[in-house]
Parts: C-alpha cells; structure tokens; sequence
C-alpha cells in the first residue's frame, strides 16, 4: 500500500531544478501513506513520484518500477494497492517468456501491461483482482494511464492542466503544485453539503476522480476516459442452496487470497455478523492465531442507550466470537478527551483532505487504527458486506424504498442553516434529483424471470444506487483514516467476483429467510455462535457520553460568536444556533469541518 502521485507536462521538460522540486512537494504529501519508502522518476515530458508502506517483497519492492526493453525504458509505473492473484499472474507471464526482478505484484502488473495492455487499455487490467490505483507511463507512445479498481477501493484524484495532467492519491499531493488551484466552487459546496457520492465531483473547482472500474488514458491530445467494468446483469439462475454454497465459496477464496503478506495482519471486530465472519474465516485459513481488535469508549457498555442504528452495544459480542474463535483479541477503549483533541481532529481533518467529516466516527476510527499501527500493519475488515448483501435497514424499509430519491436520504436533509441566498443559489434539491437520475439511468436493467416482478426491479436499482453512490463514502474513510496512520485495510466483501455474483441475485434469494443478508448468514452459520448469526444490523459505534455533546456544542458556540469566521457568510446565524438543540451532531460536526478546512487549506470559495 502506498501513496502515488505526479505530473505530465508535454510542453516541457519536468527535470528542470523547479519541477524536480514541485514533485518532491507533491511526493511528501504522501508520507503518511509510505512511510517506509519514497521515489520518483523524471524524464522528460513525464515526473512520477511515490511513497511505499511495505507489504509483500519489503526489500526489492520499490517504485516507481521500470520495464527495459533492448536497454531502454519502455514503462514506468507507480502503484497503490494490492493485486491478490499476482502468484497466477506471474506464472503465466513466466509461461509467456517474462523474467521476473522481485517477488512483489507491482512486477506483476507492470509485465501484464507489457504482454496484454498493447491490445487495448483495458485488457491487461480486467486480468487484475484486486484493490488498486496506479499510473502507467509509456515512453515511446507518450501516453499515461490512471487506472482505478473495480469498487474504487483505493482514490485516485486528477487534475487537467493547459499541457497535461497531475495526479495523486489525495488532493493534497495535487494541491502541492502551483498549477492547481485552492478554489471551492458551487459544484463542490454543494457536494460537500450531500450525503451521496458524486463521482464527477472532488469539491475543488477543475478537480476529478478517476471513477471506478475505469481508465484515464492522456496524450498530447486531451484526456479519454474509458470503462473496463461495471456491474452487469447475469440472469442469475442458481436457487437458493446453490446461491449460498457460491457465496462461501467466494468468500473463501477471497479471504485467503487477501491473507497473503509479509508483514502481520489482523481483523477488525464488531461482533456483527460482516466482521464475525470475517474473523472466523481469516482463523480458519491465517495458519496461526488470528490477532483482531475492536473499538470501545469509556463507559460504553454500562451506559449504552439504545437507538435505531445500534440496538445492543459491541462489546459483549466482540468478546463472545474471540473466546468461540480464539482470536487474540485487543479492546481500543477510547475517551471523550481523546476524541476531541484538536490535534487529533487536526489529523482527521488531514486525513480526509476534503471538508467532510462523520465527527466522531472518523476520530474514533483514526485512533483505532493509530493504536493497531503498533502491532499490525495489515487489517481485514467487514466493509461493505452491508451494501452487497442488503444489510441496512432503508432495503427492508418499504416507505424508503419506493421514495423517488436515494433511499437512505430523509426527506428533510437539513439545509436550513446555511444562507437563504446561498440555498437558493446552490438548489441543492435540484442537485440532488440530478445526481439520483444520473445513477438511475446506469442500472443495468433487470432480466430472466424475476424482470416482471416490480419490487424486484426497484430493489435492483437500490442495490446499485448502494453499491456506486453509498459505498463510495465509506471505503473513502476507511481508507483515509487507515493510511493517516500507515495501515493497510483490505475488504474482502468487495472481491468483484462476489458483488457482481450477488448483484445479479434475484431481492427473493437475498431475503430468503425473511431477514437481511440472508445469503451471508446462511453461508457462515457454522462458523459462529447463534447469538451473533442472529444479531440485528447494529451500525459503527459512537460515542454517547454527554460530556461530548457538552464539549461540541461550547466550541460551535465560540464559532458562531466569531464574526470572522471563514464559514460565518455561508450560514444563518438564527438558523444555526438551533442546532445546538438537535439530538443529531453531524451538522454541528460538518459545520466546525468546514470552518477548519477553510481556513487550515487555505481555500477561496467562489459560489
């Protein structure tokens, strides 16, 4: 896992002292994704730069990697990310006549490019499984590739220039040269004002992301960007026993595929069903006891509230699957001090390098894996199990579901604290009905017998508009918040091979036994206790300590009393001060996010 950046510029030669030093900028960015290494290679029109988090081949691995040919460089790459089948790869690429330098799947994917890439952009990839981000420089066509995963596991920003291209893992790296420019702009305000993934906006004006499953191929002539994966429909015919005997298979290929390391490894632990399985099957095929930890907060468990999105605390759970398992199991028991450190919400704030944050969720999750950092470098985790199998409750939600918008979405989003002006300028309604029609218009449409069935056909669509515009969010946190801390997490509930098989289930199969994620619960009932295969979806915890709210209600006070505040023109101050009564703190979260990033990033808003 690494951090990756760069720059094409066909109009100059980037070796020049400035450029050499605007790469290194843009390279050190990125430490905190590679602590353990760092390059760059410059030539030309072409400067790639890199920062390595060493986890297979730790002493020959190093990027940006080469491929000679008659003496000469014909590729250069720059990767992020981990290719699972790199050990077939290899082989048939040693079958083809390649030689290999090192054991690491970087080589892998270089080679593959070499022997399948010269027929189209997309053929060497799609031979790839994996979670991945990498630019791929050809010399001789002069021409770059920005590739991005199936699910969008890991980030990859860019951003067009009058004679090329930068690019990066995060913002920050492309932000470090001087051809980018700090701007917010309605688009972006309005994104960042939205619980929904816009995968054409990155909330700083001329800034994109690479979509998943897609590539971003740049010449002198401009940029073209192709899909090499989408989500598909199958005309799934396996019945019910079978779907589920598929489903275990899947997860165990996958799950032992993803164990493959050279440093230690790990699960997260919630006691829920997505992690418990997980954990359960990383037991069975690690080879040696599994170390996992779970997240806790001081008096958590003794005081814990009940609420809609978790009816039972983790604790009591976690620690039943680790005895039933025999895991080596650690508690991060975390404080309200702690959580509202400003340093540490300095360092989300970093991390996230956008103006969004979930609050609590994101400082708790930082210092999680802060803490896991001294024992593992590698972490497993139950992301996405939800969204692929049907976990949350807006799929089991009847009013929800059939509600002309995404379905976990209330109908009043809470607008009313920003500027009447501003609301009115940025129609965030429109905004929002625009992204949700965009979404709909992708969903591939439903065949084979189940076609007819109406409830069938919108379940599709709310699957996909899960899985492309839902997801997206929180494999962008868990992977922020993970390589703040220099940790690489891998999910195996996004293997493409199981969303797409269990994408192209029929809503019957995945509800087959009345409940959520039947599918799942069926295929690892034998692995856990019946306490925890029958638990009820409980989400990531937070922290319920009055003594929180006190603390972020006092400092959004001190913000609102500031006249001078960088977000003070984008609010009504009447509107705001009522949020100090709401049981909700995202709001309040958001907004202090926004006052930090405005004025830590330096950002000019133009709206």
């Amino acid at each position: 896992m690494c951090g990756i950046c760069g720059w094409i510029d066909f109009d100059r030669d980037l070796g020049d002292p400035e450029a050499r030093r605007e790469l290194a900028d843009m390279t050190a960015t990125m430490t905190c994704r590679g602590p353990d290494d760092q390059g760059t290679w410059i030539d030309g029109p072409a400067a790639l730069g890199h920062r390595r988090l060493a986890i297979i081949d730790l002493e020959r691995g190093r990027q940006p990697m080469t491929l000679q040919e008659d003496g000469r460089t014909t590729l250069v790459l720059v990767y992020t990310g981990e290719t699972y089948n790199y050990r077939e790869l290899r082989q048939r690429l040693v079958a083809l006549g390649h030689q290999f330098d090192t054991s690491s799947d970087t080589e892998v994917v270089l080679h593959a490019h070499r022997e399948w890439g010269r027929r189209a952009a997309g053929t060497a990839v799609n031979e790839l499984n994996g979670m991945f981000a990498y630019a791929l420089w050809d010399t001789a066509k002069r021409e770059l590739l920005l590739v991005r995963d199936r699910l969008g596991i890991k980030p990859l920003y860019y951003y067009p220039t009058t004679h090329g291209v930068l690019f990066g893992s995060e913002p920050k790296a492309i932000l470090a040269n001087g051809l980018a420019k700090r701007v917010i702009d309605a688009d972006g305000l309005r994104r960042t004002l939205n619980f929904v993934a816009d995968p054409h906006n990155t909330v700083f004006r001329g800034m994109r992301e690479v979509r998943p499953g897609h590539i971003v191929r740049v010449t002198r002539d401009g940029l073209e960007q192709m899909t090499y994966w989408q989500l598909t429909d199958s005309e799934h015919t396996d019945d019910v026993p079978t779907t589920v005997r598929r489903v275990r298979e899947l997860l165990e290929d996958t799950i032992q595929r993803q164990l493959v390391a050279d440093v230690p490894s790990c699960t997260l632990l919630s006691g829920g069903l997505d992690s418990s399985a997980l954990t359960a099957l990383a037991a069975r095929f690690g080879g040696e006891r599994i170390r996992t930890f779970a997240v806790d907060f001081v008096g958590y468990t003794e005081n814990f509230i009940p609420h809609p999105r978790s009816t039972t605390p983790d604790a009591p759970y976690v620690q039943e699957v680790a005895k039933f398992v025999a895991t080596d199991h650690t508690d991060i028991t975390l404080s309200v001090d702690e959580l509202m450190d400003p340093d540490v919400r300095a360092s989300t704030l970093r991390a996230r390098d956008l103006p969004f944050t979930w609050g609590d969720l994101d400082s708790s999750l930082y210092l999680l894996f802060r803490a896991i950092r001294q024992h593992s470098t590698l972490v497993l985790s139950g992301e996405s199990a939800d969204e692929v199998f049907g976990g949350y409750r807006y799929f089991h939600d009847y009013a929800r579901v059939r509600a002309d918008t995404f379905p976990w979405l209330d109908v009043d989003t809470g607008w009313q604290y920003l500027d009447p002006g501003l609301l009115e300028k940025l129609d965030l309604p429109g905004y929002l009905d625009e992204q949700y029609r965009m979404a709909l218009a992708e969903v591939p449409a439903l065949t084979g017998p189940f076609s007819a069935d109406p409830h069938e056909r919108r379940m599709r669509e709310v699957c996909y508009l899960s899985l492309t515009r839902f997801l997206p969010m929180l494999l962008d946190r868990k992977d922020r918040m993970s390589m703040a801390s220099g940790v690489e997490v891998r999910v195996p509930y996004c293997d493409h091979r199981l969303v797409q098989y269990v994408f192209g289930t029929p809503w019957s199969h995945k509800t087959f036994d009345g409940r959520e994620k039947s599918l799942l619960r069926a295929a690892i009932a034998d692995l856990l206790p019946r306490s925890v295969v029958q638990r009820l979806k409980s989400g990531y915890p937070g922290i319920q300590d009055p003594a929180y709210n006190r603390m972020l209600r006092a400092r959004f006070t001190e913000l609102l009393n500031d006249r001078n505040a960088a977000v003070a023109p984008l609010l009504s101050v009447d509107a705001s001060r009522a949020l100090l009564g709401a049981t909700d703190n995202w709001r309040l979260e958001h907004i202090l996010t926004l006052q930090d990033f405005l004025t830590d990033y330096n950002v000019s808003l133009s709206v």
